[in-house]
């Protein structure tokens, strides 16, 4: 696909060891090996330097068009290539997880089946996998049935029953049969391979029905929703419970804006934002597996950043990755995310709401206790400690500090959890300690943070901007919807942060400028809010507008043009399908109304 051509109409398909992301053709244009955060040996969607590289793809000779869906409720991706000649093939791609020896199984690896469905089509496989972020070509070996890329630590193996010369030598072929790609760790394929892409295929589809089957979703909008929550957990490491904030790195957040940021890392925030929304469907294994990941996370690392490694990594160094020119040219591609350097106080707080329910939910196996609580309690002395200094903000500003509004209702939210779950645990003396704690940042907050003249909530302690994470100041408790404060301050960023029918985070300019594109949780954000404030038909009307923006897969971005409507950077943002989860669960209509 020409660079001025390409778009984020991308399937995802991913197994919680690895992803890829397929374009409308069937082109594998992202997937890093051996984990999400490693080096993408698939990587044509930022625009190797080396030309016609980083892809594996299949070219359909007088092709004309494609379809492309998933299989049911699943994150099996089925692309259809149509020719001018009538002729058609399929091309399926997933990464295998299902149940067996009663665990999960999920290697490193895809299987990509190929089947003709009409007439004779000719194709041309191009496998060139490049290594080193984009760097150089691999070394690569074959055998009677396979081929071997050495990845730097890494080799992929691709097993076979294609014909091998006519891979090697990207000779066109007549694709006169179903073929199949194995592609994983240097391991011998010892089965047939349409034997074995065939129990893969089968026994992943099993396993993604089954998760589905038990997710308890809104009535309305049910496919948006089961798709935003497949999405959700692929985002999540089966090996540590990490989940990153998306599966890229460096998509702009807008056309020729240096706004380009890795994040295939764990935030500590967003993953709490992703535990609740799944939380909210019944899936709750999510928030186990994540809550492991913060015990490992905290046996190491006292004193919480914002950002971790897949694998419990503190610093994450950022450095520039010069041979990839970037999506649709647009660098730099950046490896890497200096925000794990940053002071973000309401980090607190993500770690206490993102387990919370352990404390509550009678159907966990393992659920918290006192033990947990105590280990929690950190977190809230942290919390009291920072709730009244300046920090770096839900937003991430890397020129300059704030008491930020949102940072000290989160600081707020840590005490005030603590106390209930300690009053739960019936440990009444930390229920106290820790609700005069919750109460006296309150009180500070509402003295410092809302604007007297205008009576709504501003950014930051005596401040006088907006930013929409305001609009959370309700879902965390902090208000009710119908407090005047918050009414307003609703009103004042519906007003404020809108461009043309879509929300801001906020429009005062920072370390790089005014913001050019919209946030989309931001907007889910509202749609909450609105309806939270008694105006439901409103709330609907602007949800419907969102669904519209998402790609013919039903998947988001992280921002929207406002002008064009076109998705921009990192993808598939976990932010925004969480919003969308959280959105269709408050305003759908019930299961009674609707039969």
């Amino acid at each position: 696909m020409k660079s001025e051509n390409r778009n984020l109409n991308l399937g995802l398909v991913g197994n919680g060891t690895v992803s890829a992301l397929i374009d409308e053709r069937a082109a594998m244009v992202w997937a890093c090996f051996p984990t999400f955060d490693g080096d993408p040996a698939f990587c044509s969607l930022l625009e190797p330097k080396i030309a016609d590289s980083g892809m594996f793809d299949v070219c359909l000779e007088g092709y004309t068009r494609s379809t492309q869906a998933y299989v049911d409720n699943s994150a099996v991706l089925s692309t259809r290539l149509f020719a001018e000649d009538g002729s058609c093939l399929e091309v399926r791609d997933l990464a295998p997880r299902y149940k067996q020896f009663g665990r999960v199984f999920h290697p490193m690896g895809f299987v990509r089946s190929l089947r003709p469905i009409s007439g004779s089509p000719r194709i041309r496989v191009r496998l060139r996998p490049l290594c080193g972020y984009g760097e150089r070509v691999p070394e690569r070996s074959s055998g009677s049935n396979h081929i071997r890329y050495l990845l730097g630590d890494t080799v992929l193996r691709i097993t076979t029953d294609a014909s091998l010369p006519m891979l090697l030598e990207e000779v066109p072929f007549l694709l006169d049969r179903e073929i199949h790609f194995i592609m994983g760790q240097d391991e011998p394929v010892t089965e047939q391979p349409a034997q074995l892409a065939g129990q893969m295929t089968r026994s992943t589809l099993e396993y993604w029905h089954e998760w589905v089957r038990y997710l308890s979703i809104p009535a309305e909008w049910q496919d948006a929703v089961i798709r935003a929550a497949i999405t959700l957990k692929l985002c999540q490491h089966e090996g540590t419970g990490a989940i990153v904030a998306a599966m890229t790195t460096s998509i702009p957040e807008a056309p020729h804006t240096v706004r380009n940021w890795d994040y295939r890392y764990c935030w500590l925030r967003d993953a709490a934002f992703v535990v609740r929304a799944l939380n909210r469907l019944g899936a709750t294994r999510s928030m186990e597996e994540y809550a492991r990941y913060l015990f490992n996370l905290a046996a190491s690392d006292t004193a919480l950043t914002p950002v971790y490694g897949i694998h419990f990594e503190r610093e994450l160094l950022e450095s520039e990755a010069t041979a990839l020119s970037g999506y649709r040219g647009m660098g730099p591609v950046r490896v890497g995310n200096d925000a794990w350097r940053q002071v973000q106080h309401d980090v607190h707080g993500s770690v206490v709401l993102a387990v919370t329910q352990l404390f509550f939910d009678r159907r966990l196996a393992r659920p918290g206790d006192a033990a947990a609580f105590h280990w929690l309690e950190p977190a809230g002395e942290s919390a009291w400690l920072a709730h009244d200094k300046p920090d770096a903000g839900i937003w991430e500003f890397r020129g300059r500090e704030a008491v930020h509004t949102y940072s000290s209702a989160m600081c707020w939210a840590t005490c005030d959890r603590l106390a209930r779950i300690a009053a739960q645990l019936k440990l009444g003396d930390r229920a106290e300690f820790w609700r005069q704690r919750a109460q006296t940042i309150r009180e500070t907050i509402l003295a410092r943070c809302v604007d007297p003249q205008r009576g709504h909530f501003v950014d930051a302690f005596g401040g006088e901007h907006l930013d929409a994470s305001l609009l959370l100041l309700s879902e965390l408790g902090f208000v009710s919807a119908n407090d005047p404060r918050y009414v307003a301050t609703v009103d004042a960023i519906g007003r404020e942060l809108s461009r043309s029918g879509r929300l801001y985070r906020y429009i005062a300019p920072d370390d790089f400028g005014v913001p050019e594109t919209s946030f989309t949780v931001c907007n889910f954000w509202y749609v909450d809010a609105l309806a939270a404030t008694g105006r439901v038909e409103q709330a609907r009307e602007l949800f419907e507008g969102l669904l519209a923006h998402r790609n013919p897969l039903g998947l988001l971005s992280e921002d929207i043009a406002t002008e064009t409507g076109e998705l921009w950077g990192n993808y598939p943002q976990t932010y925004s399908m969480v919003g969308l989860i959280n959105s269709a669960m408050r305003l759908s209509r019930s299961w009674e109304e609707l039969l």
